[in-house]
């Protein structure tokens, strides 16, 4: 195994998940350094993305998840800061079921310039991890909590222009 592909621990703690490549001039999805999160994909074609404009990339990876696991496909935070690129659906989910070719919505966020990505160009991330089933139980009310009903922006942390300046003790 090349070390871009390392595992902390060695692959024995490693998921085992089975993969077909549609286009064998593609590399595989890897872990660009030791302790990564997430596997790179890259393109499998060359896609214009205008201003504003999204795009549906193919990857050229299959994938056969263990039962009890998805994939998750997340932007990449360089193409982010430097291209305003990102995956619509962030994270894009992959079922354990799903056997097709994992593909990815990118939108262009910049405003003014395209973004331009030649096939084989990494364009996404992909994090595979456990997940739980859950058993939705019916209830007539909910226990309480601390946060309670508090929604989009209950615990704050942005002081936009309407806030009110901070409490000084004099």
């Amino acid at each position: 195994m090349s070390p871009a592909n390392h595992l902390p621990g060695g692959d024995e703690e490693a998921v085992e998940v089975l993969l077909v490549m549609t286009d064998d001039g593609l590399p595989e999805p890897t872990y660009a350094h030791p302790g990564d999160a997430g596997a790179d994909l890259v393109t499998a074609v060359d896609v214009v993305l205008p201003p504003l404009g999204r795009a549906t990339v193919p990857t050229g990876v299959r994938i056969a998840l263990p039962d009890g696991y998805a994939a998750f496909v997340h932007p990449r935070s360089g193409l982010a800061a430097r291209h305003g690129l990102t995956v619509v659906n962030a994270p894009g989910t992959v079922d354990a079921g799903y056997r097709g070719e994992i593909q990815v919505t990118l939108l262009n966020t910049d405003a003014e310039r395209p973004v331009e990505l030649r096939r084989g160009d990494r364009i996404a991330q992909l994090v595979v991890q456990r997940v739980e089933r859950a058993r939705f139980v019916r209830a007539e009310r909910l226990p309480g909590s601390h946060r309670g009903e508090g929604g989009f922006g209950s615990s704050g942390g942005w002081r936009g222009e309407d806030a009110a300046p901070p409490a000084v003790d004099a």
